[in-house]
């Protein structure tokens, strides 16, 4: 029951990139055009338990301008904590950083994660020997403390869960079509995994703040269920930012929801707004 409810955070962590495409190049660039440095953005978490919804934890994620190795940077941090009532049962406390170029290539990852008495640590450093290769370092500490270390190389766009969101946000939806599907790439401290993505149309949906989102809704599929099934669906504000306003997981143990709170910063004009 723990390493499934340890998913419940995860998966968060997995929706803010599952909106990217694979490109040819490796070393991927890309425009920016939905956020700034400034942008702080917060999430309530809430488990269906026995049929009845509980508020289990909160999420702040934030992107300030820094340096890395001397270069100019994007720094992404993302925080994840269960609240009193869930740190009885199951305490949670996860918390990612990455380093990106102003044009959004990828530069370093970790994530630590604390799921009950389990804490692991993801980390992956990037360098870019050609124009059609990104090359990885990739360590992963496990569950009893032990450290295992790869190196991979890519021709293919390779990216982190916190990087990999900022490239999907200045994406163009608008050609989508309903039941289009997309493939995308993401590393971790230990493996790199294929995942499938598919568009299901728009819906509008009430945040946390009180507001109503027209929102562009996407699924991302189960790999592991022999009958194609969703494993979260989510919507993102059908505006430039491309915000996060509602994550819904359908695990094999329940279901559970996140939901924007608030947020500050946002770089353009939220005209998703009903």
């Amino acid at each position: 029951m723990k390493k499934r409810e340890a998913t419940i955070t995860s998966l968060f962590f997995l929706i803010l990139i599952s909106l990217s495409v694979s490109v040819s190049k490796a070393q991927c660039q890309y425009p920016n055009n939905a956020f700034n440095a400034g942008e702080a953005l917060d999430f309530d978490l809430y488990f269906n338990w026995k049929f009845v919804w509980v508020k289990v934890g909160s999420t702040h994620y934030k992107i300030t301008s820094s340096t890395y190795k001397g270069q100019k940077a994007l720094k992404t941090d993302l925080i994840f904590k269960s609240n009193k009532s869930c740190d009885k049962f199951f305490p949670m406390r996860d918390t990612l950083v990455s380093y990106s170029t102003p044009e959004l290539v990828p530069l370093y990852f970790r994530k630590g994660a604390r799921e009950g008495k389990r804490y692991t640590v993801d980390e992956v450093w990037y360098s870019y020997p050609g124009n059609d290769t990104a090359s990885m370092r990739m360590k992963y500490k496990d569950p009893d403390g032990e450290w295992s270390e790869k190196n991979m190389q890519s021709g293919e766009c390779v990216n982190d869960m916190l990087n990999i969101l900022a490239l999907a946000r200045s994406m163009n939806f608008s050609k989508y079509k309903v039941n289009q599907r997309t493939t995308f790439r993401m590393v971790t401290g230990k493996r790199l995994s294929n995942q499938i993505l598919v568009y299901r149309g728009k819906k509008n949906f009430k945040a946390n703040d009180g507001k109503t989102y027209k929102c562009l809704v996407f699924s991302l599929l189960n790999d592991k269920s022999k009958k194609e099934t969703d494993l979260l669906r989510f919507y993102i504000t059908d505006d430039q930012n491309h915000l996060p306003v509602r994550i819904d997981f359908h695990l094999a143990f329940g279901d559970a929801v996140a939901k924007f709170l608030h947020g500050k910063g946002i770089r353009n004009p939220q005209t998703s707004i009903i």
